[in-house]
């Protein structure tokens, strides 16, 4: 591929500036829900109520009926809007289960409010909104965090796994994909709203890549299609991630693909690790029982090398890990699953990507490491 001239994107402030601090709970955090679509009824509230440390309080919808299913389904209470969940001085925690477009507003408001806030990914649309959800959490003194719930896909802790013991040696090349035939309808199919695979699933990819590669981010490119002409959203993103000490990671997501790449692809100076299939998680969720979620021999990744060739069995996977210690962050001080410096991190590498999707150049972020 070849590469347009550089130019830099945003400077990163020093990472230690996103701390946050805030008084702990004395009591079981109660947590209002915004938004009953399907990821609001079928994710959070029922991942919520898995939790014994958070209290489903209520869920926020404009419909009437869903607020009558509201109170059948969790016996909590039902709310008209964000404006009424965050009046009310009982609730502790706002999930934003929303369109994306409008996470960085209703952050704010709510963060504003006094209330400790959970966006689901992507956070934002851009690094500048990003900043301001930070800035207003660090001066209201609230957490502020994304519900990253692929950090805990089985396939991805096993190639976490694989790569921290050493079983793939040094390992400086990960490919990612996501793919599918068709493109999605409903907000998820504006651009306006914030849709599309790259703020969808390329928010979960990169993040990924982010955490694998914790060095220093030192070139984003991207490469957007739109060939469908009922919809703005990108039918195909790419997007390469240079890290230090010449690591490279690769997002490709596509809306045009009948036959999908593994899912990880990964090669290190011994072995090579792929791994077909998605985590088998949200099936099982959607059908009520996320704790029955198994995955199928036939999918397991395949390491190989000089010394070594087999089936590498998937690491259990857990999303319910991320209210768990949402849980514990908020009454304990644990460290959160998803801190707000590892979350402004990945929308710097996705502004960046935006960015170069519109230049056509290589963008080379001032993004820090992990720490």
């Amino acid at each position: 591929m070849t590469q347009a001239p550089t130019q830099t994107s945003h400077t990163a402030p020093d990472q230690s500036t996103l701390d946050i601090s805030f008084e702990p709970l004395s009591h079981t955090p109660r947590v209002a829900v915004i938004g009953y679509g399907r990821w609001g009824r079928q994710c959070h509230s029922y991942l919520i109520s898995l939790v014994p440390g958070l209290q489903l309080f209520g869920v926020a919808s404009s419909d009437a009926a869903k607020r009558q299913q509201i109170c059948n389904d969790w016996n909590c209470k039902a709310y008209e809007s964000l404006d009424d969940a965050i009046a009310d001085p009982e609730v502790d925690v706002i999930v934003l289960a929303t369109p994306n477009n409008t996470h960085c507003d209703f952050s704010v408001r709510a963060l504003e409010a006094g209330k400790h806030v959970v966006t689901d990914k992507v956070m934002c649309l851009s690094l500048e909104e990003c900043e301001r959800m930070a800035a207003a959490a660090q001066s209201n003194h609230r957490l502020l965090s994304v519900f990253q719930n692929r950090r805990r896909d089985g396939d991805f802790l096993t190639l976490q796994n694989a790569i921290s013991d050493g079983t793939l040696g040094e390992v400086k090349w990960i490919e990612m994909a996501w793919q599918g035939m068709g493109m999605w309808g409903g907000w998820r199919g504006q651009l306006s709203a914030g849709g599309g695979r790259l703020y969808d699933l390329g928010a979960h990819l990169i993040d990924q890549l982010c955490l694998l590669f914790p060095q220093r981010v030192e070139s984003v490119y991207c490469r957007l299609h739109r060939d469908f002409e009922d919809t703005d959203v990108e039918s195909e993103a790419l997007v390469v991630i240079g890290f230090e000490g010449g690591r490279t990671g690769i997002a490709d997501l596509s809306s045009r693909a009948a036959i999908s790449k593994p899912r990880f692809y990964a090669h290190g100076d011994k072995a090579t690790f792929i791994k077909h299939g998605l985590d088998p998680q949200e099936n099982a969720m959607i059908a009520g029982d996320i704790d029955s979620a198994r995955e199928d021999p036939d999918t397991f990744a395949r390491i190989k090398g000089p010394h070594i060739d087999q089936a590498l069995p998937t690491l259990p996977g857990r999303w319910r890990d991320y209210y768990e210690n949402l849980a514990e962050a908020l009454t304990n001080g644990t460290t959160p699953l998803v801190t707000l410096s590892s979350a402004r991190r990945t929308m710097t590498v996705l502004d960046a990507a935006l960015q170069s999707a519109r230049s056509g150049e290589v963008i080379r972020p001032n993004a820090p490491g992990a720490h």
